[in-house]
């Protein structure tokens, strides 16, 4: 039997490519997958690694038994010892003009256990100087040779204080290993000042919590580890240990991942399982092809001895043969783009110090063969079985593939529960976020039941997708026979078809789901934003005087701020800070807070809701918090110190200002009024991550203190999360559409082998080959439309529900719909359901009419 399975395995090389595509790309998914988490666990265990630079060995203090001068004396007196250095840190601030960095030190070392290097001046020597980031030292300002002014806390008793000294800069140093990656690099002081400062900050000596050593070329390192052990008493002392670099990076390293680099490989391994159930589906129905093209040479066999156990047998070998193959090659193409996406990485120049190479374990190899190899030997199955059911002398004609039967109804009662069950809880989990400020319950709710609800859809589609197809067809059929004949078709086998458009339903529905979320949240961050910072950016003085007045700012700072590119205009505010009574209140009753003036026309240019459209002279805006829980007047006695005013009230979410007035009603309560504030609108707030630094730096150089803030910034960088994040997973999920789509292909085979007698009447009596390629169109079109729409209707449904559920917390929900997104995936999927019809549509046409009717 072998060498007959390899024999109608080269026979059908390109059948066994497609199902072979349709399992690499999932194994490929996994290979991939493994491979991410093992540069992701490799790049964090090189960044702890770097901080250790040349030592060899590692002795570890406690926080109540820190390690001693003494402790360091006797360590370097241990022979074959070459050199130490503590690898403790302190923070400081580093100050020039207006332009501040809390950055932190580390203190000079030995060349060998120094992991910074240096690439410009020299490390520094003396008290007085630092060696800076070269990024600090860009954001400062300064230059080697130039100074800072650099702060650090002083325990004074119980008292906190600030010393401060002035720093000459005698290097910039660089971090070409990451070891200071996760404390964002790190300035170095002489040993001295390090010393004094960590002393400062603490009030006492606080010893070192973790020593370097570098041990001379051709020590015993084990015969070392044990001397450093009975210098510092590692061996009667609980927690003092002396350990290895590798030991100790690979401890710091479990530290620092928390399992998130297992919960980053369950994440991803979720989607390539969703491919694998895809790509299942698409085997069992290039199986059935398969089976149903030999039926006559399963019959010969049966005829000439094989019995029923071989010829089952034969198909699962050849299923398991395919799965190896298919799997091996999904590896090989795995690590080839995990090796492509590093060299990407490196020649974009990323921060992150990669590998230069994937590392390739034997899980990586072994797990996708193994999983890609089982599910393509469980997915043959049940074509298998239908294998074995090829009468000797019965079965000499292709014949539609068997229809498993019973359990009908069962399956009918089970999917209708999870379904109903599920959509309760999915509509549960949304009630507990919105309506009952839930979140958690809320997230527990809708993720169980979305996902047994889909499952019922799933299981259920046999019953129920088949008769949203027909109905799809009764309306294509409108058009015309052809039409006609292809709806019919789909109807044929309607357990196949369900099984086709499931696969594309699965991929889909989760593509449109993860679409209609990040839409949702990103409608609804940006309504919370700008309800809450209704301006994009805001300039604030932040300056006062003896009274608690706000300075005003700069001469010429909006001029400046004007004139970059980015910003659409700029519109000054002024402040000022009335007594403000209302009837039957006594004086400690009276609200003083700062309130902005501003022109309300000119405003609204500026500031993206509609607080300001009730603004006019005679009223006054008061934020809702500042009258939550009390009665609010109607008007209220508004006095300042050149005027009092009885003035309305108009209560508006306007918490980026507090209370307002006109600009007119300002003067009138204060007089003649100077800008304290810039409300600065964007001409897109994608543009923000560009257009703030630049404010910031006019701020730093115009030498005074001014607050920028706004909503802009976290706007723009929420909204690259959620695109980010976006474009992952619509990515990993698009690898099941794919899969999918083979599989319509797939289908579309198996109906012209199962129909080559009717195709060919058809060309008989009139059919031309124009209209039997139409007629495989749109049965294409079909079933690759109607899992496509039903997939994106349910995404929108489980993207709805998840973001009512996740984003209640936030406010009122905006549940929007990702119209680009979905038109692309429609559009995507009927132009593949059409290509995917063109290569079932050249082998219906191969034979004559004449040809395929004597076939019998």
């Amino acid at each position: 039997m072998l060498r007959i399975t390899l024999a109608q395995m080269r026979r059908s090389v390109g059948r066994l490519t497609a199902a072979g595509i349709a399992i690499a790309i999932g194994t490929a998914f996994v290979a991939a997958t493994l491979l991410a988490a093992g540069v992701i666990t490799r790049t964090t265990y090189d960044s702890v690694a770097a901080r250790y630079a040349d030592a060899d060995l590692v002795v570890l203090g406690t926080v109540d038994d820190p390690l001693t001068p003494a402790d360091v004396a006797a360590v370097d007196a241990v022979d074959d010892v070459s050199a130490t250095a503590s690898l403790d840190t302190t923070w400081a601030t580093f100050t020039r003009g207006a332009r501040t960095v809390f950055q932190a030190t580390v203190p000079v070392v030995d060349d060998a256990l120094m992991p910074l290097e240096v690439s410009d001046g020299a490390m520094p020597t003396a008290d007085g100087e630092v060696a800076l980031p070269t990024d600090v030292a860009e954001r400062l300002g300064v230059e080697v040779g130039g100074t800072v002014t650099a702060g650090h806390d002083v325990l004074d008793g119980d008292q906190w204080e600030t010393s401060t000294d002035e720093l000459t800069v005698t290097g910039l140093v660089t971090d070409p290993a990451g070891a200071y990656l996760q404390l964002g690099g790190a300035a170095v002081l002489p040993a001295g000042t390090f010393e004094t400062w960590q002393a400062d900050s603490t009030g006492v000596d606080p010893g070192v919590s973790e020593l370097a050593v570098s041990l001379t070329d051709g020590t015993d390192v084990e015969a070392a580890r044990t001397a450093l052990e009975q210098a510092v008493g590692a061996s009667t002392t609980d927690g003092r240990e002396v350990v290895t670099t590798d030991e100790r990076a690979a401890d710091v390293t479990a530290q620092f991942t928390g399992g998130q680099d297992l919960l980053f490989l369950v994440f991803t391994l979720t989607f390539a399982a969703i491919a694998l159930l895809v790509a299942g589906l698409v085997i069992a129905n290039t199986f059935q092809v398969l089976v149903a093209q030999r039926t006559r040479t399963l019959a010969l066999l049966r005829c000439v001895g094989a019995d029923k156990g071989q010829v089952g047998r034969g198909v699962l070998l050849e299923a398991a043969i395919v799965g190896v193959v298919a799997s091996a090659a999904g590896v090989v193409v795995g690590t080839a783009l995990g090796q492509a996406a590093l060299w990407v990485a490196h020649a974009l120049d990323v921060p992150v110090p990669l590998p230069s190479t994937v590392t390739v374990t034997w899980q990586v190899v072994v797990l996708p063969v193994v999983v890609g190899t089982l599910v393509t030997v469980l997915a043959a199955l049940v074509p298998a079985r239908a294998a074995t059911r090829v009468a000797p002398l019965a079965a000499m004609r292709p014949a539609e593939a068997p229809v498993a039967r019973g359990a009908g109804r069962v399956r009918l009662v089970l999917s209708l529960a999870a379904t109903v069950l599920g959509f309760g809880l999915l509509a549960a989990g949304a009630a507990l976020g919105t309506l009952a400020q839930e979140p958690t319950f809320g997230l527990l709710a809708g993720v169980a039941g979305g996902g047994l609800s889909f499952v019922g859809v799933a299981v259920g589609a046999v019953f129920w997708l088949p008769r949203v197809t027909a109905l799809a067809g009764r309306l294509v059929g409108a058009s015309g026979p052809t039409a006609r004949l292809a709806a019919a078709n789909t109807s044929r086998n309607p357990r196949r078809t369900a099984a086709t458009s499931t696969a594309l339903l699965i991929g889909v529905t989760l593509v449109a789901m993860m679409s209609t979320g990040a839409a949702s949240a990103r409608s609804s961050l940006t309504s919370a934003l700008d309800e809450a910072y209704p301006v994009d950016v805001a300039l604030s003085s932040a300056v006062w005087d003896a009274d608690g007045a706000v300075d005003p700012l700069p001469a010429g700072l909006a001029a400046d701020v004007a004139a970059l590119d980015g910003v659409d205009d700029v519109v000054p505010v002024s402040s000022v800070y009335p007594e403000i009574t209302w009837p039957g209140a006594t004086g400690d009753d009276a609200y003083r807070p700062q309130v902005v003036a501003v022109d309300p026309d000119v405003g609204r240019e500026v500031v993206r809701t509609d607080a300001l459209d009730e603004l006019r002279p005679g009223t006054i805006l008061l934020p809702d918090w500042a009258v939550s829980g009390t009665e609010v007047p109607d008007t209220v006695t508004v006095a300042g110190p050149t005027g009092t005013l009885e003035m309305d009230v108009v209560v508006a979410p306007a918490d980026a200002w507090g209370a307002a007035v006109t600009a007119e009603d300002a003067e009138l309560l204060a007089g003649d009024l100077t800008a304290s504030d810039l409300w600065v609108g964007l001409t897109d707030v994608g543009v923000a991550t560009d257009v703030v630094p630049q404010v910031q730096d006019l701020v730093s150089d115009a030498g005074s203190s001014v607050q920028v803030t706004g909503a802009a910034v976290e706007r723009a960088s929420f909204e690259r999360v959620i695109d980010t994040l976006l474009g992952i997973v619509v990515g990993l999920l698009a690898v099941a559409v794919v899969i999918a789509l083979i599989g319509v292909a797939n289908t579309l085979s198996l109906s012209v082998i199962e129909r080559r007698r009717e195709s060919a009447t058809l060309r008989a009596i009139g059919l031309s080959k124009a209209q039997l390629r139409g007629m495989l169109a749109i049965e294409g079109l079909l079933i690759a439309g109607v899992g496509a729409v039903l997939g994106i209707a349910l995404g929108l449904v489980y993207g709805w529900a998840g973001s009512a559920a996740a984003l209640g917390v936030m406010g009122d929900v905006v549940l929007a719909v990702p119209w680009r997104d979905v038109v692309l995936t429609l559009v995507v999927a009927l132009v593949a359901g059409l290509v995917a019809s063109v290569v079932p549509a050249r082998a219906a046409l191969e034979a004559s009419p004449v040809e395929a009717l004597a076939a019998e």
